[in-house]
């Protein structure tokens, strides 16, 4: 994490945050502290079963803490109505996109945020036509959303998220299922946001190029990882390089 100024208020503090599931012996998330300051890409790369998706939920009020305290937006996190106001800021990209996917048509999907925060049927529209032309997809707004491929789901799940204009981003393995060609373009939007976010992925050079910070997860703590090698996706002569203000 970027080394805070002293009037940086984090997006997301989580301080001693602990997460048992019912029935299990230990915990998922154990005595944990992080925090995501504006401006943070932050990588999170770790097994499945490891506690990746749980903290997603702690931080989206899915699931409550058994102990420690998360605050969000320098406000504690704790109530339902706490975290109502924090959905409508952070959007989160669910690992499978039929979760998050459940109008008939693309359309209607991504205006579907929109109208829940309030604006009216045009600028909903307009909102929906202007995220999935962002993504590439124009053309797909008619389009039957549970007929698409996988790689296709995937990005109109981003754009539902996205059409919401949130300050945070939660990404739970968004690459997964897709093809190089799509992941490459959802490298280049995801760099070109102005957003703060955190990304989950077991794929290291996505996780590499597209974050500043990468943390290892095991037995509920982060842990920071040192970068395990320069990829070929950093080569000098390549075009595709991160800039780091």
């Amino acid at each position: 994490m970027n080394k805070p100024a002293p009037d940086r208020i984090p997006l997301i503090r989580l301080s001693g945050v602990s997460y048992r599931y019912p029935g299990a012996d230990t915990n998922v998330i154990d005595n944990l502290d992080f925090q995501l300051y504006p401006g943070d890409r932050t990588g999170v790369m770790a097994p499945n079963g490891s506690g990746k998706t749980t903290l997603f939920y702690l931080l989206m009020g899915l699931l409550k803490p058994s102990d420690g305290l998360i605050e969000i937006f320098g406000k504690p996190a704790e109530t339902e109505k706490d975290f109502e106001q924090i959905r409508r800021r952070i959007g989160l990209l669910f690992q499978d996109a039929d979760d998050q996917l459940f109008s008939p048509t693309v359309l209607e999907d991504v205006a579907f945020g929109p109208l829940n925060l309030g604006k009216n049927q045009e600028e909903a529209r307009d909102i929906a036509m202007k995220t999935l032309n962002e993504l590439g997809l124009d053309g797909y707004e008619n389009k039957i959303t549970f007929k698409l491929s996988g790689g296709e789901k995937r990005l109109v799940s981003l754009a539902t998220v996205l059409a919401m204009e949130p300050d945070v981003l939660l990404l739970d393995e968004p690459s997964t299922g897709l093809d190089e060609k799509t992941k490459a373009r959802l490298v280049n939007v995801l760099l070109n946001l102005d957003l703060s976010y955190i990304l989950i992925s077991h794929e290291t050079s996505f996780l590499y190029d597209l974050t500043d910070s990468v943390y290892t997860m095991r037995q509920g703590k982060m842990k920071r990882a040192e970068k395990i090698h320069v990829h070929p996706h950093v080569h000098p002569h390549t075009s595709h390089i991160r800039h780091h203000h």
